[in-house]
This record gives structure tokens, C-alpha cells and sequence, in this order.
């Protein structure tokens, strides 16, 4: 038996693989190994979720699932159209996600949280 740690959804888990044989049958019986201890990963802070709902303007949405690799710019400053705010990582890639419009911009993601597509990342007033 072979053992592994896969991480789903931010959670490690150590699990053991039988290894077969080529003609299918099970292998030779090897020693259990007693798993050992997984570290979890630090997970980010979860995003302020209040100001998504008290701030009406338009929301900028993730275009795709990703990790928020750096925030450019402050809650409450003024932005311009097309300015970046958020550098998105999706497949070891960087991405700017601009802002649609002019206006003052609320954040409503942390740096290093993993986003889904369609996710709000910040909303413009």
C-alpha cells in the first residue's frame, strides 16, 4: 500500500493506494504504514461579506475560478474605468481585473482567497 495526501477543497487527507499487479490480481501484502499527520493549509480570511450587501453600484465579478494574488487598490479610493484593481491568478497566470466604470470602489475579497467564477471581487459607486 501506498500512501498520499491529496488536498480537495483547501482540506489535506492522507489516504492509502493498494497496488495491483499487472495481470490485475492484488500485490504481495505490504506492512500497513500508520498515516501520519496532515498539516492543514492556511486558509485565507474569508471576504467581508456586509459591504457586498450595503454598497450598491456595479459589481466586478470573477471571470474565472482563481486566487486573488494582490489587491492595487484601497476600499474607498476612486477609480477609473479600465484602471486594475485585482490581480487574479488562474493556471500560473497573472490577470488584471479592471474596473467597468468610474466611481469608488469596495473590495469584497481578501488577498490569497480562492475564488469561484462569478464571484464578486469588488462593486464600484
Amino acid at each position: 500500500m501506498r500512501n498520499f495526501v491529496v488536498t480537495i477543497d483547501g482540506k489535506s487527507y492522507s489516504v492509502g493506494v493498494e497496488e495491483v499487479a499487472a495481470d490485475g490480481s492484488a500485490a504481495p501484502a505490504v506492512t500497513n504504514i500508520a498515516p501520519k499527520a496532515v498539516e492543514q493549509t492556511k486558509k485565507a480570511e474569508p471576504a467581508p461579506k456586509a459591504a457586498a450587501a450595503t454598497v450598491k453600484g456595479e459589481e466586478v465579478k470573477s471571470p474565472f475560478p482563481g486566487l486573488i494574488k494582490n489587491i492595487l487598490v484601497e476600499s474607498g479610493a476612486q477609480v477609473k474605468k479600465n484602471q486594475p484593481i485585482v490581480v487574479l491568478e488562474a493556471m500560473k497566470m497573472d490577470n488584471d481585473i479592471t474596473a467597468p466604470c468610474d466611481g469608488t470602489v469596495t473590495i469584497n475579497v481578501n488577498k490569497g482567497a480562492n475564488v469561484d467564477t462569478g464571484a464578486v471581487l469588488a462593486v464600484i459607486s
